[in-house]
């Protein structure tokens, strides 16, 4: 597999007839039947059967007929090939794959640093990226107003943080610091 992209993790078993939980992480589970999967070691899983429950799915995969074959893929990550994935919908969807590496830059154009990861604790998407600077890395809110653009095809994101982030930063006061000196 060229690209293998992170897109279904395999969770404990689900009764004794050999069915798993099986956490999605696509847009569309359904799809996970129809995609050539492959465990960490590359070998094909195939999945026969799923349906949704209530914050999963149950799948039976292709030779695995009990309890004790299911609990040896506990925890198992599925990947599929980058390229066998559909294009995004529209210009304002993206993998998160083909985000990781982007370059991060300024409205300006100044580099900034790289784009490490995608997060979503609840709240909406967290873009993270490593500074060039080095240190910590920087977490910003995946929205239109705080990367307003993304270029895949220019291998960039410019990220336009809101007013107050800038000014704590650029006085390097603590949040909540005094204004009088």
């Amino acid at each position: 597999m060229a690209n293998p992209i992170l897109i279904a993790r395999i969770g404990a078993p689900h009764g004794v007839r050999g069915e798993v939980r099986l956490f999605a992480f696509g847009s569309d589970p359904e799809a996970l039947r129809d995609y050539a999967l492959t465990d960490p070691a590359g070998r094909p899983v195939r999945i026969t059967h799923l349906r949704a429950a209530t914050d999963h799915f149950v799948a039976r995969i292709a030779g695995i007929a009990d309890r004790n074959a299911a609990e040896a893929l506990t925890n198992t990550d599925l990947f599929v090939d980058r390229d066998a994935l559909p294009e995004a919908e529209d210009e304002d969807t993206f993998y998160h794959a083909d985000l990781i590496g982007l370059a991060v830059e300024d409205p300006s154009g100044a580099p900034l640093g790289t784009v490490t990861a995608l997060h979503d604790f609840g709240a909406g998407d967290i873009l993270e990226y490593a500074p060039l600077a080095g240190g910590p890395s920087r977490l910003v809110a995946f929205t239109k107003a705080a990367v307003p653009v993304v270029d895949i095809a220019g291998r960039r994101v410019v990220v336009a943080p809101p007013p107050e982030i800038e000014a704590r930063g650029a006085a390097g006061d603590a949040p909540g610091a005094s204004d009088a000196e």
